[in-house]
């Protein structure tokens, strides 16, 4: 007799996994979308739980990004600030407008970054759902789409920082919507917005559109003969041209842009532990594949189950009959057209390079969404092997059993088997975070020293805080007051703002360690500093040779080095204990002002 529960399970297994050719359902599959969000929700939520599990606590990218906005509520903060400007300067016009609107309706921007992840995770489960519906309509499939891509994103901190590159997800997606869709006023919209958040995504839609005006005859290329196409992709590349042409205009005050030859005398682009690590010159391997330079296929295929996306290629050769060739729609071209088109760009970048950014800009968001994508389509098409072709199986079966053929035991273990590895395979899919050590992956900074914090944010506007300390990257999202310098601003893509930057923490690393009172009366008539920061630690050799930063700058670390080995201590020390003016835990503040008194007395 057969199993009541075991006949239910098989059954909505079979309804799940629809076993005929479809189109998108006459009926929007809004159950499917709904747990799509919930998920989406959920992921969100994991997130949002810890951004606000402290007082003090920030994304790691926005403490570039997001700490100058504070501004849009206090435009007495960061006067004269090179920092400020620079990361003002080069934030797109989009990005900006969306902060300056929360800014207007009263929301901090430190708040308004962590709140955003959840609403852009929403539009991406949305968008993610519409967009794998029109590829393969089949809406299970699309549900993995989202959770896939889910997963993804959780796992890389692209979104929850809430930086320009959150925006890369949404707005690619509702350009394939709008491509798959044929809904020309969409497609361009899109591409108008990604040259406002993220220029880099232009030139992959762009790519694709040319893409999109060539078909193919056998082996010869010729102009595509639907008028649809043709407009949507001229239109497309009309807009972007328009998007990017103001780009291509622009000149940076802090500019020009980092030609290769300079980037090469960079230590910053080739020490080893260096924030803005490049060139790999004995691991190319890591330069293709990992670096800022590669691929970032780590990151593309992070979940793991996004490596069945690979399988996808195979579509051209598989038989009619199977049920993938059956169910994928012609927009599915969709999917190698932005392929190319982000490998592409990611050569240009390679060929021009730092004129169009990193490379790894061109292929490691655009190929997260195509794998994901992909391996949803792959992995439902896979239950249906295991689930559909198993039960036809039994139900041939069933002859051959009146004409003495199979037995029923067999049968039926051959059913189970299909069933229980499809179930098996979806969990998988579905419980994945579940086996990752740290999931999401947020990157959030925590503050540990409030009494400092609390102190700065007391002082004028105008303070300005010098230290070699990690911490002093914190200063101006959590005490919202300048500092000089700072490992995490250290952006060398623009000689002009990286220039200054450089010599600041070279004069910074002279003075700190100088022997004489000139070492320090030099420094502080060149920068009016109003604090100095200091380590417990920040005079012992070890300092200097661990801290990969001062390391940056060989020729002041060794100077450096050579006065610590030394007879005689740094200047600085003999004023530490009449100069402090705050010490919390290893950190120790000291009074600029004070600093200068000494110097001038006998």
């Amino acid at each position: 007799m057969r199993s009541p529960t075991f006949h239910t399970l098989r059954t909505a297994l079979f309804r799940a996994i629809p076993t005929q050719p479809s189109t998108p359902p006459s009926r929007y599959p809004y159950g499917w979308l709904m747990l799509s969000l919930a998920f989406a929700l959920g992921y969100s939520l994991l997130g949002v739980h810890q951004a606000f599990s402290g007082e003090y606590v920030i994304q790691d990218d926005a403490r570039q990004h997001v700490f100058w906005m504070q501004r849009y509520l206090d435009p007495t903060l960061f006067p004269n600030d090179l920092i400020a400007d620079y990361f003002q300067s080069v934030a797109p016009a989009g990005y900006r407008w969306i902060y300056r609107l929360a800014a207007g309706l009263g929301l901090d921007p430190l708040l308004f970054h962590k709140l955003l992840p959840i609403g852009l995770n929403l539009v991406i489960a949305g968008l993610g759902f519409r967009v794998c519906l029109g590829l393969f309509p089949v809406p299970v499939a699309a549900f993995a789409s989202t959770v896939l891509l889910g997963q993804g994103l959780g796992l890389t901190d692209a979104v929850i920082s809430g930086t320009p590159k959150a925006f890369v997800y949404p707005l690619l997606l509702l350009f394939m919507d709008g491509v798959i869709q044929r809904r020309w006023l969409v497609s361009w919209s899109a591409i108008a917005l990604q040259g406002l958040f993220y220029p880099q995504l232009v030139l992959i839609s762009a790519g694709a559109l040319c893409l999109r005006l060539v078909e193919w005859r056998g082996w010869y290329p010729r102009l595509v003969t639907d008028r649809r196409d043709r407009i949507l992709a001229l239109g497309g590349l009309l807009v972007a041209g328009l998007v990017l042409l103001p780009y291509a205009m622009q000149t940076s005050t802090f500019g020009p842009t980092l030609t290769l030859e300079e980037a090469r005398q960079l230590p910053e682009l080739s020490m080893e532990g260096s924030r803005s690590r490049f060139f790999y010159d004995d691991d190319p391997a890591t330069y293709w594949l990992k670096g800022r330079s590669g691929f970032r296929l780590a990151t593309i295929f992070t979940p793991v189950t996004n490596l069945f996306g690979i399988a996808l290629l195979a579509l051209p050769w598989l038989s009619p009959k199977t049920y993938l060739s059956r169910h994928t729609q012609p927009s599915i071209v969709l999917l190698p057209q932005l392929l190319v088109s982000s490998i592409t760009c990611f050569f240009l970048a390679h060929l021009l390079l730092f004129r169009l950014h990193l490379p790894s800009r061109y292929t490691q968001h655009s190929l997260r969404v195509i794998v994901g994508l992909a391996a949803s389509i792959v992995i439902v098409s896979l239950c249906y092997s295991l689930c559909h072709r198993l039960g036809r199986g039994i139900a041939s079966g069933k002859d051959q059993e009146r004409e003495g053929g199979q037995s029923p035991f067999i049968q039926k273990g051959t059913q189970a088997v299909g069933i229980v590895a499809s179930l098996i395979l979806a969990i998988l899919v579905l419980c994945y975070p579940v086996w990752v050590a740290q999931f999401p992956l947020t990157g959030y900074q925590y503050g540990a020293y409030p009494k400092l914090y609390s102190f700065l944010q007391r002082q004028p506007p105008s303070s300005l805080v010098a230290s070699l300390a990690s911490e002093v990257n914190n200063l101006p999202s959590f005490t919202q007051r300048s500092i000089l310098t700072g490992s995490e601003y250290a952006i060398p893509y623009h000689v002009g703002y990286y220039r200054q930057l450089r010599e600041r923490t070279t004069a910074l690393i002279n003075a700190q360690y100088g022997l004489t009172r000139k070492d320090l009366r030099q420094f502080l008539k060149a920068y009016p500093v109003t604090f100095w920061l200091l380590e417990k630690g920040a005079f012992q050799p070890d300092y200097i040779t661990q801290s990969a930063w001062i390391q940056q700058h060989p020729q002041a670390a060794n100077r450096a080095l050579s006065h610590l080995l030394g007879k005689k201590r740094p200047r600085l020390t003999r004023m530490i204990k009449s100069c402090r003016v705050l010490q919390e835990k290893q950190l120790i503040l000291l009074d600029a002002a004070c600093i200068r008194n000494r110097l001038t007395s006998r």
